[in-house]
Formats: C-alpha cells, sequence, structure tokens
C-alpha cells in the first residue's frame, strides 16, 4: 500500500474514533441531548410538592423523595418536582386544600387522611381484613378501582396517581399486654383510617395524629397506645421506649397505598408525554415500595426484640371481634355515605369473585 493510502486510512480512523468518542460522551454527559428533527420541545417544569411524610421515614417519606429524582431522570432533566417536608409550606392536614386550590402543583400523600372529606377516599389507601397488595391492584387497575377514584377525586378539582405500596403494618404498640376485648376499653389510641372506626367500636378512643405528632402524645400520655406503619418504621420512630407490646397481624393494613395528589388543572395542561413521565415514575416506585417494604423488615424485627419488644399475635377471638365490628362500619357507612357504597360495592364483588383463584393459586401460611 502506498504511504497515502496509508496516510488515508490514519486520518479516516482518527475521524471514525472522534466520532465514536463524540457519541459516548453526549450519551454520558449531564446536559440533554438535542432534540431530534421535527420533535417538539418541552418546556421546562418545575412543581413544588409538600409532603404528609417526613422525608427521613424510609418508604412513606423517602419513596416521595425518590419519585422526585424518577422524574427528573425520566424527563432528562425538564420535569423537577421539589419535595418540601411537612409542614414546610402548609399543615400537613391542610394538603387536601392547597392543592385543590392549586397554592401546591402537588401532594405526597394518602387516600386515607381524606377521610374527613369523603370516607371513601379510604377505600383507596387501605382496607380492614383487605387484599395483599397484588389482588388490590388487580380490583384497582383493572376491575373498576382506578376509574371510581378518579370520579371521587374529580369534584375537588384533583387528580390522584397510586405512587406506591408498603409492607403489611403491625397493630398496635401497647404498654400492657392486651388479653381480652375489655382491656380495650377506655383506651386513648392514635389509630389510621377506617381501622379507627373498628377500634371505636370496640371500645377504643381514636385520634389520627401524623407522625411527628405521635411520641410526643405517648410519652405525655395524652395516648395510651399507638400504632402508625410498618416495624422498619416503627422502630426508627422509637416507640418502644415507651411501649413494649407490640402486635400483629395488621388487620387494618393489609397493604397501604400512597398518592402523587396533583391539581387536576395543572394535570390536564400537561402534554401526553409528560403525564406519561408521572405515570411511569410511580409505576416504578410501586415496584420499589413492593421489594422494598419486603426486605427491611426481618431486620428491624431482630433490632426490635433486642431492644425488648414483646411481638404478639392478636387471639382468634379478638380478631374475630374486629372483623365483626367491621362489617357493621362497612353497613353504617354504606347506608350514609352513596360514593363508599359503590366503592365498596364494586370491591366486594371483586373479592368475591377473586377468591377462587386466591384460595387455588396461593400457598396458605398460617
Amino acid at each position: 500500500m502506498s504511504k497515502a493510502g496509508t496516510i488515508g486510512i490514519g486520518i479516516a480512523g482518527v475521524a471514525l474514533g472522534i466520532g465514536i468518542g463524540a457519541f459516548f460522551f453526549q450519551q454520558n454527559s449531564a446536559e440533554p441531548l438535542p432534540p431530534e428533527p421535527g420533535v417538539a420541545v418541552e418546556k421546562p417544569i418545575k412543581w413544588k410538592m409538600g409532603s404528609a411524610y417526613p422525608g427521613a421515614i424510609i418508604q412513606i417519606g423517602s419513596l416521595g423523595k425518590e419519585l422526585t429524582k424518577k422524574v427528573e431522570r425520566i424527563s432528562g432533566g425538564t420535569f423537577k418536582i421539589r419535595f418540601y417536608e411537612p409542614g414546610a409550606l402548609v399543615p400537613s392536614k391542610g394538603l387536601f386544600d392547597a392543592v385543590s386550590q392549586g397554592s401546591l402543583e402537588a401532594a405526597w400523600s394518602t387516600p386515607g387522611y381524606w377521610f374527613g372529606k369523603n370516607s371513601a377516599f379510604a377505600m383507596f389507601s387501605s382496607v380492614p381484613f383487605g387484599p395483599a397488595a397484588g389482588e388490590y391492584f388487580a380490583w384497582y387497575y383493572y376491575s373498576g378501582g382506578k376509574a371510581l377514584m378518579d370520579a371521587l377525586y374529580k369534584p375537588h378539582n384533583l387528580k390522584s396517581i397510586i405512587c406506591t405500596t408498603i409492607a403489611p403494618e403491625a397493630s398496635g404498640w401497647f404498654r400492657k399486654e392486651i388479653k381480652s376485648l375489655e382491656d380495650l376499653k377506655g383506651l386513648k389510641m392514635r389509630f389510621f383510617g377506617l381501622g379507627g372506626r373498628v377500634m371505636q367500636k370496640l371500645g377504643v378512643s381514636t385520634q389520627l395524629l401524623h407522625a411527628k405528632e405521635i411520641y410526643p402524645a405517648l410519652d405525655t400520655n395524652t395516648i395510651d397506645a399507638t400504632e402508625f406503619s410498618m416495624p422498619a418504621i416503627d422502630l426508627n420512630l422509637g416507640f418502644y421506649q415507651i411501649a413494649k407490646h407490640y402486635y400483629f397481624p395488621g388487620w387494618h393494613q393489609q397493604s397501604t397505598l400512597l398518592e402523587l395528589l396533583i391539581n387536576r388543572e395543572v394535570w390536564d395542561k400537561l402534554s401526553p408525554k409528560r403525564q406519561a413521565q408521572l405515570e411511569i415514575a410511580c409505576g416504578d416506585n410501586v415496584r420499589e415500595g413492593l421489594a422494598q417494604g419486603e426486605a427491611i423488615q426481618p431486620k428491624a424485627l431482630r433490632e426490635l426484640k433486642s431492644k425488648g419488644v414483646i411481638f404478639h399475635k392478636w387471639p382468634a377471638d379478638i380478631l374475630k371481634a374486629m372483623k365483626k365490628a367491621w362489617d357493621e362500619v362497612v353497613t353504617e357507612e354504606s347506608a350514609k355515605n352513596a360514593d363508599f357504597k359503590k366503592v365498596w360495592d364494586s370491591y366486594a364483588a371483586f373479592r368475591k369473585d377473586y377468591r377462587i383463584w386466591r384460595e387455588l393459586g396461593y400457598l396458605k401460611h398460617e
């Protein structure tokens, strides 16, 4: 080969190398790639998202912060959501109204917190004696639940996307062992959602406190007992320092759904691409919540045991009484709230139809 030919090949090789290097530099650069010809450029978006949960609490808080990172990654940095701690912008209990009125674009919360607005919201958070996550999502996504929830939020100028789920919860921290239904009567207890109505029927005085309010209330005897979440979360909130008797199973919350709550007008103005970015990020958050929630419990239980916590399982007779009370709550709430009845009828019909698959397809571990 001639010297000129050799030089030509060398120049071509250098040019190819530069081209490949430039390509990989672009792929790994923090700067987004230029848009393809003919593809509309989305305008950058910045949202404020108030949270009902402190960001430091694993799962119920941390997954809200993870959501903001996922949306930014999926959008190539053009859709940014800022996570605000509870009370930083508005009190946790005021998030519903703040987002509805447009003071905030979004909130990280759970539908169960809006029980006071409409008891039917609680059906999209957790259901006493309800399903594990797989069955819950089967109803929600494929048997009408999602449409019912959307219709419930729409009059309030709100759009909700289910954005994660967490593992079964424990059902209470008590100073003394509960040996009978009589031991429950007269107790003052923090309790969440529809399960609180059940406890009221058993003689317990319940109130809903947010995460940061619970320990001080327990420490000052404002409440006698509390439930909050799963072992890995309860451990970090320190309830074991005051109450040593820890009860299972979480009959009131076998699975719990959390949401990204969005102002409806803001949602409607988003392009289909932007809406899809939020839905995809929330879908991945569901995956992470399911896996992480199951993975972190054994270590937490070992640590709680090392701190002197005594684990209890509810006796069959007490669980039976709780289930009877729950059936009464459903009857009463369905009679006075047409929205609740509509959601309950859909949910109950699905569970009845699903039962044969649950009984045939899954091992029973009891």
